[in-house]
């Protein structure tokens, strides 16, 4: 009977695609799925001709599997993933590997790995990006977990992801525990950032300029041959040429409601666990947020006044203004989303390389762009890189954009159309370059409610001191404590 290299559960469009992409590279996969119809179904249509083997049962799915035995969960994260771990559990022998290549909590891996550990089983938490086309053709897998097992999967992984333009895989071992997933879910975190981005860029061509559809879609097609190049954009430009039945474009006929399926908004939780101010992405996810509210915005927009939403100067400029606000916000939601890596790296004890996370995503994952070169440039100049910003590469970058940057947020303001992306990108840059923010008057406040305390210029941190600014409250303070 011929033994399979490896295993997958689920047969959604994901773990099909990954199946035959495994297929396609020479690795003997065998397949189950909970419903069993989807099983025959696959081995019937799409894998029909190849070497996967279909199992109807997990009895005969893992009796099929070469030692030690290799199994992808490519299920629903959460409550799902526990389920087919506890029934494969005692069909397993010591040093079998387990995979969950779906979406999952960074968290939850971590749990799973100890207590798999504990069992003699290996456990591995890869992130998968490229959604569908990725999943067959080539994604990015940034796997992490419990390092025994990267060994064993190791040629599969990077056999069967994208490749760079030098031909390296998109894929290379993340570190121990929950990293492979963290930095999935801050890719996806950024993936957030981008696509509200895109869409303010959007929101001010359509609303600010009053420029067709046709005209808006040609507009991202050649920005996607400058410094913006990348699948987000590609895409967005592409989606402004479909026409429904009728001939008018089908964007056009689209509800503006945004769904979500929670990775942005753990991004930004952890961010705020952390103390990291990581305000692109979190207003990238209020704004989908905003969006849901739709009934009431049509409500008020009968009832709340704005200025007149229509641009009167040199039009080319002001699009090559957007273009230029585009790609510096685009440079702050990468800086904050390294920067919150980076923090999580010191704070889970993991050994992240920043330049090689950055490499994993430039071919195959939603994100990828020739951006990414740059990043994986500025970690190789310095490792010890503590901001993006810091980079010789970005700061100029931030230098030759920032004027038609601010040019677009001013005039955003006047015409009263949101870029919360936009705008926030810039507050952050602003206050990143300060050496002095009003947070001293903040602290002030603190104290004079709360005698939180403060610190004092002209002495060491970490020396707190409180003020009697009322002349009753004496010299008991509150302790202090910092996100």
């Amino acid at each position: 009977m011929l033994q399979a290299d490896i295993g997958l559960i689920g047969l959604a469009v994901m773990g099909q695609n990954l199946a035959l992409n495994m297929n396609d590279h020479g690795f003997v996969v065998a397949v189950y799925n909970r419903t069993v119809s989807k099983i025959d179904d696959f081995l019937q249509g799409p894998a029909k001709g190849s070497h996967i083997i279909g199992a109807h049962n997990l009895q005969e799915f893992i009796s099929t599997l070469k030692r030690p035995r290799r199994i992808i969960l490519m299920v629903k994260a959460g409550v799902a993933v526990d389920e087919f771990i506890n029934l494969c559990i005692p069909l397993l022998e010591k040093g079998d590997i387990l995979i969950d290549g779906g979406n999952s909590l960074f968290t939850d891996t971590e749990r799973r790995c100890k207590a798999l550990k504990e069992q003699g089983l290996i456990f591995i938490g890869a992130g998968v990006s490229g959604g569908e086309e990725g999943a067959r053709h080539g994604p990015s897998i940034m796997p992490g977990g419990n390092p025994e097992g990267w060994p064993h999967v190791k040629d599969i992984f990077q056999s069967i992801s994208a490749k760079a333009d030098n031909g390296e895989p998109c894929c290379d071992w993340v570190g121990e525990g929950g990293a492979g997933h963290y930095v999935k879910m801050v890719h996806n975190g950024i993936e957030y950032g981008d696509m509200q981005l895109i869409c303010e860029a959007y929101n001010l061509m359509k609303t600010g300029l009053n420029l067709s559809t046709k005209r808006i879609g040609a507009e991202f097609a050649t920005w996607n041959k400058t410094e913006l190049d990348s699948y987000l954009i590609e895409i967005t430009s592409r989606i402004f040429e479909v026409n429904d039945k009728d001939g008018t474009p089908l964007l056009d006929k689209i509800l503006d409601v945004a769904g979500q399926k929670g990775t942005g908004k753990w991004t930004v939780i952890n961010a705020l666990d952390l103390g990291l101010p990581l305000t692109l992405i979190s207003e990238a996810v209020f704004a989908r947020c905003l969006s849901a509210l739709k009934e009431e915005r049509v409500e008020a927009s009968l009832y709340l006044e704005g200025p007149k939403s229509t641009w009167q100067g040199n039009q080319e400029e002001f699009i090559e203004n957007i273009r230029q606000a585009l790609y510096a916000s685009k440079i702050i939601s990468y800086a904050q989303g390294f920067m919150l890596m980076r923090q999580a790296a010191q704070e889970y004890k993991w050994n992240l390389n920043y330049g090689g996370i950055a490499l994993m995503w430039r071919g195959g994952c939603i994100i990828r762009s020739r951006f990414l070169e740059k990043i994986k440039d500025a970690f190789a100049t310095n490792t010890n890189l503590k901001n993006l910003l810091q980079d010789g590469f970005f700061r100029d970058e931030i230098s030759k954009t920032q004027k038609g940057w601010r040019k677009v947020i001013s005039a955003a303001a006047e015409l009263g159309i949101p870029i919360p992306c936009f705008s926030t990108a810039l507050s952050f840059y602003d206050g990143y370059r300060s050496a002095w923010l009003p947070a001293n008057l903040l602290q002030a406040q603190r104290d004079f409610f709360g005698a939180h305390t403060y610190e004092l210029i002209d002495k060491p941190r970490g020396e707190y001191f409180h003020n009697n600014w009322t002349g009753t409250g004496g010299i008991v303070s509150s302790t202090s404590y910092n996100a």
